[in-house]
C-alpha cells in the first residue's frame, strides 16, 4: 500500500526535462533564423549612410559621418518618388480588385450549391501552376495591339489575374469554416445573397483578407519582370524597375543603391508591422477546432 502511494505521489520530472530541452532547442533555432534575416537588413541600412570609399575600406563599421545625401539623390535623381507613386497606384488597384473578385468567387464556391463549384475551383487553382514567363510574350503582343503595353493598366490586369488563384484558395477555406447556422438565420430573416456576403461572411473572413492582401501587396510591390517588359516610359516605371537603374554595366554607385533599397522596403515593413497580428490569426485559423 505504501509503495503504491509513493509511486503515485512521485512526480515525473523526466518528461518535463525533455519538454524544456526541446523548447530550448526550438528557441535557439528561431533566434538563429531571426539573426540570419535581420543582420543583412541592418547591414544594408548601415552602409546606406556611407560613401563608396567607406563601403570598400570598412564595410562592417559604422559610418564616419551620417549623411542623407544618398537618400536625397536616390529620391530625386533616381526618380524614386515617381516610381513609388506608380507602385502604390498599381498595388492598391490590384489589391482591391483581387480581394473583391477573389472573395466573391470564393464565396460562390464555398457557400453556394451548384454543380460546377468543384470544376471552378480546379480551374482557378490551375492558375497557380502557370508560371508568368509562359504568358509573357502572348500578353505583350496582345496588349500592344490594344494599346495597353505602356500603361499602368497593362500591368494591373496581369497582377490581378495572377493574384486571384491564391486569394480564392485561401478565402474558400475561410468561408467553408464559417458556421452554417449564421447563414441559415440570415436566410430566415430575409437576407439575400449579397447581404449575406457583405454583412456576414466578409466581416468574419477579415483575417483571411489580411493574409491574402499582404501576400498580394508584397508580391506585386516586388514584381519586376512584367513591369520591365510592359513599361517603357520612365514616368510610368514602378519601384523595382527604378531600382535596377542604379546598377550599370560599367559602374555601380553602391551607397546610393543601398539607400534606394531602404526606401523601397520601408512600405512593406510598415504594412507587415500594422497587420502582423491579423496575419498570425489568419495563418493559424482552423488549426485548432473549438
Amino acid at each position: 500500500m505504501s509503495s503504491t502511494r509513493s509511486a503515485i505521489a512521485e512526480p515525473d520530472f523526466s518528461s518535463k526535462k525533455k519538454t524544456s530541452g526541446i523548447q530550448i532547442v526550438i528557441y535557439v533555432f528561431l533566434v538563429l533564423i531571426s539573426i540570419t534575416y535581420i543582420l543583412p537588413l541592418l547591414w544594408v541600412f548601415n552602409v546606406s549612410f556611407k560613401t563608396n570609399k567607406e563601403i570598400f575600406t570598412s564595410p562592417f563599421s559604422l559610418p564616419e559621418n551620417i549623411t542623407f545625401d544618398n537618400f536625397s539623390f536616390a529620391w530625386t535623381a533616381g526618380r524614386l518618388g515617381t516610381a513609388t507613386l506608380n507602385s502604390f497606384i498599381v498595388c492598391a488597384v490590384a489589391l482591391i480588385l483581387s480581394m473583391l473578385i477573389g472573395s466573391m468567387a470564393a464565396f460562390g464556391i464555398a457557400r453556394l450549391r451548384w454543380k460546377g463549384a468543384k470544376l471552378a475551383m480546379t480551374y482557378f487553382l490551375t492558375g497557380m501552376m502557370i508560371p508568368i514567363h509562359c504568358v509573357l510574350i502572348p500578353l505583350f503582343t496582345r496588349f500592344a495591339k490594344i494599346g495597353l503595353s505602356n500603361s499602368l493598366l497593362g500591368i494591373i490586369i496581369p497582377y490581378v489575374t495572377f493574384s486571384l488563384p491564391i486569394t480564392i484558395f485561401i478565402m474558400t477555406g475561410f468561408f467553408k469554416g464559417m458556421p452554417n447556422e449564421l447563414i441559415e438565420c440570415a436566410c430566415i430573416e430575409g437576407a439575400n445573397i449579397f447581404q449575406i456576403f457583405m454583412k456576414i461572411c466578409l466581416p468574419l473572413g477579415k483575417t483571411g483578407l489580411c493574409v491574402t492582401g499582404l501576400m498580394t501587396f508584397i508580391g506585386n510591390w516586388n514584381e519586376l519582370l512584367l513591369a520591365m517588359v510592359f513599361i517603357s516610359d520612365d514616368a510610368k516605371k514602378t519601384l523595382p524597375v527604378a531600382l535596377s537603374k542604379f546598377v550599370g554595366p560599367y559602374n555601380t554607385n553602391y551607397s546610393q543603391m543601398f539607400a534606394a533599397i531602404i526606401i523601397a522596403i520601408i512600405p512593406t515593413i510598415v504594412v507587415y508591422c500594422l497587420f502582423s497580428n491579423q496575419i498570425v490569426d489568419g495563418l493559424t485559423a482552423g488549426a485548432v477546432k473549438g
